[in-house]
């Protein structure tokens, strides 16, 4: 089989490099579109991937528009001659309509509820939606729901074992104690109208943090000069390493937020936007949501005085784990047989039950 993907964001990288590594293992051949959007084309870089770039896209509303015929007309051109049995992404616009102009299937993943603007453009040109059960939109019959989360597609212990290197991350030592911070740009179609912390709160806050524990910075954009020195400059593909030992996480970015949950790392979303997963994170007791000012810095206080922090996170992700199946290997399934596997799942949803497998977990006992 061929398979053209297209990839918008770092995390789809992630999404789908265990689902290529496998298939490919089996025979089956690859074309990856990548937008040039931050680390994107390191990654794929890093990952030994090859890709054809669509640059880095538009910005504003006008520009973003513009750019849905500069990218659909790339993606055609490199379909034409890789000539697809099947188009694959995460929500991705431009895929759907060569797909449908080409008259091939357009398999798309979505969990951003928020996302107005793409779940208005793809989905009449897209042939199965496949989105967590915690998904809160319902997109009518081609919609197919799975039970886990795209972040578990690279973070299921299947895929991942955290490990700690002092080449990876110098200067830091093993055990060591550090809280992240993510920030975002604010500059996608979803964000538009929203925001964060003003930069004042953040500056205070990654402050008086750093006056009892480490504190590093990623970040989407620019920072101002007096949190520059806390940026992290590390490989990208490094990152999860980095976020698996943290003591807890702040982040104004959902992807971050879940990948933290997923690794039993105390999560703390602040963004006044939010998603099924993200809701469902914090029933597990992951994530937390909705806390700014004096409550957000009251609960991460209190949080690293906790003795038995990561051993009560491991167990909340455990019981997380227990529910959820293998993404990976579901999603290999659902595109090698398909169309008959999307007939399976309409007519049997708990068929995906069997790819809920037993797992290894290397809990830390620290």
């Amino acid at each position: 089989m061929k398979i053209l993907i297209d990839i918008g964001h770092p995390a789809h990288v992630h999404y789908f490099k265990n689902f290529i590594r496998i298939m490919t293992a089996k025979g089956h051949q690859f074309a990856l579109i990548a937008r040039n959007k931050e680390i994107t084309h390191t990654l794929l870089q890093k990952y030994g991937l090859s890709y054809i770039s669509r640059g880095e896209g538009g910005s504003g509303k006008f520009g973003k528009a513009l750019y849905i015929f500069k990218a659909d007309h790339l993606i055609w051109k490199a379909a034409r001659r890789f000539q697809p049995d099947l188009f694959l992404s995460f929500a991705s616009t431009y895929a759907a309509h060569v797909a449908r102009f080409m008259g091939k299937p357009h398999i798309a993943f979505d969990d951003t509820e928020h996302a107005k603007w793409e779940l208005l453009l793809y989905p009449p040109f897209t042939t199965s939606i496949l989105t967590p059960v915690c998904f809160k939109k319902k997109l009518g019959i081609k919609q197919i729901f799975f039970n886990g989360y795209m972040e578990l597609c690279y973070l299921h212990p299947n895929y991942f074992q955290p490990e700690f290197a002092e080449i990876k991350f110098p200067g830091l030592q093993q055990g060591e104690p550090y809280v992240i911070f993510r920030f975002v740009s604010w500059k996608a179609s979803h964000d538009f109208g929203t925001a964060g912390l003003g930069w004042n709160d953040k500056t205070d806050l990654v402050r008086e943090l750093s006056k009892q524990i480490r504190v590093f910075i990623s970040s989407e954009g620019g920072l101002p000069d007096a949190l520059k020195p806390y940026q992290v400059d590390i490989s990208p593909e490094n990152m999860h390493d980095l976020l698996a030992n943290a003591k807890l996480l702040i982040s104004e970015g959902a992807t971050m937020a879940s990948e933290a949950a997923m690794l039993g790392v105390p999560s703390f979303y602040i963004n006044p936007l939010t998603a099924g997963t993200l809701e469902e994170q914090e029933r597990y007791g992951l994530l937390y949501r909705n806390l700014l000012g004096d409550r957000l810095k009251e609960k991460i206080f209190d949080i690293l005085k906790n003795p038995l922090l990561k051993k009560e996170f491991q167990e909340k992700r455990r019981n997380m784990l227990s529910d959820k199946i293998d993404v990976t290997a579901f999603i290999v399934w659902f595109v090698e047989d398909y169309p008959i596997s999307k007939t399976i799942m309409q007519n049997n949803p708990r068929y995906q039950d069997k790819f809920r497998l037993q797992y290894n977990v290397h809990f830390s006992k620290t």
